[in-house]
């Protein structure tokens, strides 16, 4: 080896070795800033799979099937998330509320048994000040919500009903008109044009409890309504930022900043159309408008075993060209604008999994600090990350309890 050749490879090693060096280093600090944040998840859908015979969330799973389990919530850094139990819509008949209420009553128990069966990783929290306790035990904390005020009916009283069973947010409405307000996704006219009366009562029971009001999903028109009604603040659970995705889902630059002058927190969402308007002439966008289609007007007509084949469909179509969801760094564009709009204090994370959420880089929970590598690319500091991890909506959580105890006195 001549001396020229020598000095080239040593100069090549030297710097070899530095990249390598600030590589670790840096990955290093995303998992040490990580570990120090109290992470919150504010909604999946995973109680739709603890139902079915054969799902055992202490294993651990694969994505798509399944995005949420107790090893890849470890493994992720996730401290807590809300367990939702969802119900979709149906038309409103004594036949329907009942099989809703049972069927969320179904999921909810599941919640709470997987809590006592795996006590030993995991813990049911009931206040915002369980989490911290059950973090420094080395366990998930494990809240729930429920997505759907369908499964209330008319009966105000199981506001408190499911309250006491562990319920600490509703989702108002989904995809269609229901008793409590109008959705943002039913194409039928307004019903109520917003928040109805019973609405009303429902957020005000709410409030007394202090159980968190969900504006996911909920018209524009509806989401002012609650906003003007609630005595506490509001969360959007899993919703993302219409200025950055055009799409009925997502929130308005309007709706983000009177959600902050209430003291709210807006949850960015990882299901992909939320995060980045999709290409609609693809094959996969087709036949995922297809099935919605299907999905939106003859489910309610279908027998358990075709509910199943069209749910597998979804899966496969789901499944479909990963490489073309968007990634992490489109999730943060949404931060980034809620941040520039009203400020860190605002903004949160909402993944939806099991629910639609998912993307390139973060297909599941244990990819969650792909986005805190992010965050940190981007210049966010370890305060403002821990803000948007969770400080954010405890922050909240403990604002609507505060309430409630003021209105009790």
């Amino acid at each position: 080896m001549n001396l020229k050749v020598f000095v080239v490879c040593l100069i090549s090693g030297v710097l070899m070795s530095f990249v390598s060096g600030g590589a670790g280093k840096s990955e290093k600090m995303v998992r040490r800033i990580h570990s120090r944040c109290l992470t919150v998840d504010t909604h999946c859908d995973t109680p739709m799979l603890m139902i079915k015979p054969g799902f055992n969330i202490r294993d651990e799973h694969q994505a798509p099937k399944s995005r949420v389990d107790l090893p890849r919530m470890k493994s992720g850094g996730l401290d807590a998330m809300f367990f939702a139990a969802f119900t979709g819509q149906k038309p409103r008949t004594d036949e329907n509320y009942r099989k809703a209420y049972e069927l969320a009553n179904q999921m909810i128990d599941s919640v709470r048994s997987m809590t006592i069966r795996n006590s030993d990783v995991a813990a049911l929290a009931l206040s915002a000040a369980d989490l911290p306790r059950i973090e420094k035990a080395g366990k998930r904390a494990i809240y729930i919500g429920m997505e759907n005020g369908f499964p209330l009916g008319k009966n105000i009283g199981r506001v408190d009903e499911f309250y006491k069973k562990g319920v600490r947010y509703i989702t108002l409405c989904h995809s269609y008109h229901n008793d409590i307000c109008d959705s943002s996704s039913d194409i039928k006219p307004a019903e109520h044009n917003g928040l109805s009366d019973f609405g009303r009562q429902v957020i005000a029971e709410m409030n007394r409890l202090g159980m968190m009001a969900d504006v996911s999903h909920a018209s524009d028109k509806s989401f002012f309504d609650v906003l003007k009604v609630s005595k506490a603040p509001v969360i959007a659970s899993h919703s993302s930022v219409r200025s950055v995705a055009e799409h009925n889902r997502n929130m308005t630059d309007e709706m983000i900043r009177k959600l902050a002058e209430k003291g709210g927190v807006i949850q960015i969402c990882l299901l992909d159309d939320y995060i980045k308007e999709p290409d609609t002439t693809t094959v996969k966008f087709q036949r995922m408008k297809q099935i919605h289609k299907k999905y939106r007007e003859e489910l309610s007509r279908m027998n358990e075993a075709e509910k199943e084949a069209l749910f597998k469909e979804w899966d496969e179509v789901v499944a479909m060209n990963p490489e073309s969801l968007p990634a992490v760094k489109d999730l943060v564009d949404h931060i980034d604008y809620v941040r520039s709009l009203v400020g860190v204090d605002y903004v949160g994370i909402g993944s939806d999994f099991d629910g639609g959420g998912g993307l390139r880089d973060c297909a599941d929970v244990s990819q969650f600090p792909n986005i805190t590598r992010e965050l940190l690319r981007r210049g966010y500091s370890e305060k403002e990350i821990r803000k948007i991890w969770g400080g954010n909506l405890l922050r909240v959580f403990h604002e609507v309890e505060r309430c409630a105890a003021i209105s009790t006195k």
